[in-house]
């Protein structure tokens, strides 16, 4: 995260200077992710891209599209013996929120915004078994389970655009959000006998702050 703040700073300290904040009558919308820094270098988060349309220099209205998946495997062995096993595991998640923006003076390189909106979203989750009850080594026991979830949410937040070049600006947001989950259940299909999981129940949370620590990287236009 240093790295990164140090050449955002190099960036806005060089690129700024003949940057200034579009008006909507030019550029109506705006397409930005996230990007941020790790040991493995610049990596955009999880695919999550934002698209705004400026309905005048204060009023925006924006679209949030989000991705995410996982996959690993765990191997498995007999106490004992020679005997070995898999467990294989995958999750999805989608997510895609409706929004607007309120957009202050500012300045010629800063555009400050107060924001509302909300979400919707789901996930799945699935193992496959090959010689395991999805813990141990179990010879022959095979299966394949599959659960998933949905939830909603509503946000506020506010959040700062700045301007390092021509159309092109870095981003903050920091936000109060509340959601609701629903367990939707699931079916096991263990040796070829197929049943059903039952729904665990539902749930909700609050939740202050950025989500993600990143920072948005945009392009008005």
């Amino acid at each position: 995260m240093k790295k990164l703040l140090t050449l955002l700073s190099a960036v806005v300290i060089s690129g700024s200077i003949m940057a200034q904040k579009p008006s909507s009558d030019d550029s109506k919308y705006s397409l930005e992710g996230m990007i941020n820094y790790s040991d493995a270098g610049f990596e955009w988060n999880a695919p999550n891209l934002r698209m705004r349309y400026f309905i005048n220099d204060n009023i925006a209205a924006r679209l949030t599209l989000g991705l995410s998946s996982d996959n690993s495997s765990m191997n498995v062995y007999e106490i004992g013996g020679d005997g070995t096993g898999t467990v294989d595991m995958s999750g999805m998640g989608w997510s895609l929120g409706l929004g607007a923006e309120y957009h202050l003076g500012g300045t010629d390189k800063l555009s400050p915004y107060f924001s509302a909106g909300f979400n919707i979203g789901g996930s799945s989750y699935a193992e496959t078994w090959a010689n395991s009850d999805g813990t141990d080594y179990v010879m022959d026991n095979t299966a394949e389970v599959k659960t998933s979830q949905s939830n909603l949410g509503v946000g506020l937040g506010a959040g700062v655009d700045y301007y390092v070049a021509n159309n092109i600006y870095l981003g903050l947001e920091m936000g109060f959000g509340f959601g609701t989950y629903k367990d939707n259940g699931g079916t096991v299909d263990m040796n070829g006998t197929s049943s059903d999981i039952d729904p665990a129940g539902s749930g909700s949370g609050m939740s202050i702050g950025g989500g993600n620590m990143g920072f948005r990287i945009g392009w008005r236009f």
